[in-house]
C-alpha cells in the first residue's frame, strides 16, 4: 500500500484472519473466523471484494488449490499474507495503540 493508503476495518480483520488461519485461509474459513472471532456477520462476497483489494495492493497473494472430490471437483482459492501485509498490520496496530493512549480511563477501560 502506498504511504497515503490506510487499511479499512474489514481489511484489517481479513488480514488478521488470513494470518490466524495460516494454510487454511480460504474464503469460507475466513468468513467463519470473522463471524466467530470478530463477531462480525459478513457476506462471502464482501470478503472476496476485500481480499481482491488487498491483493491488488500487494498485501496478500492467492492461488487455486487442486480440485477435490469433496467439493464436487471444485478448487478453493487460498490466501497468504505478503511481507507488506504484515507491515500494514503492524502499522495499523501501532496507530490504534497511540490513539488509545490516555483514552481508556475516560471510558472506564483499564489498560493492559
Amino acid at each position: 500500500m502506498s504511504e497515503r493508503s490506510y487499511l479499512r476495518e474489514l481489511e484489517q480483520l481479513a488480514l488478521l484472519s488470513v494470518l490466524r488461519l495460516g494454510e487454511d485461509a480460504y474464503g469460507a474459513r475466513i468468513r467463519e473466523d470473522l463471524q466467530q472471532t470478530a463477531r462480525r456477520p459478513v457476506s462471502i462476497a464482501t470478503i472476496y471484494v476485500a481480499l481482491s483489494r488487498l491483493e491488488q495492493h500487494g498485501l496478500v497473494r492467492s492461488w487455486m488449490s487442486d480440485p477435490t472430490p469433496v467439493r464436487g471437483g471444485k478448487s478453493k482459492k487460498y490466501y497468504e499474507l505478503r511481507p507488506d501485509g504484515v507491515q500494514a498490520l503492524k502499522e495499523a496496530k501501532a496507530t490504534l495503540e497511540r490513539m488509545w493512549q490516555g483514552i481508556g480511563e475516560a471510558l472506564g477501560v483499564r489498560s493492559t
